[in-house]
């Protein structure tokens, strides 16, 4: 992911390329927000006590809304 943000930060690819590395990083973006769901899950039913969404700094969404 990070490599995709370089590389769209540093400029100097076409369009076409653009593009690529943008949906490249879409797919990474759902492939880490199913590993973050299922890390939370596990939580979940390792700790029953913890009430769900009780992520500190997660919104409704379960993403941070903090700019973090």
């Amino acid at each position: 992911m990070e490599e995709v943000v370089h590389q769209l930060e540093a400029g100097g690819v076409t369009l076409e390329q653009s593009l690529a590395l943008w949906e490249r990083g879409e797919q990474l973006a759902h492939a880490c927000q199913a590993f973050l769901d299922g890390a939370r899950a596990r939580l979940a039913a390792a700790d029953p006590a913890r009430p769900a969404g009780a992520d500190a700094g997660a919104g409704a969404s379960g993403v941070r809304d903090d700019g973090v």
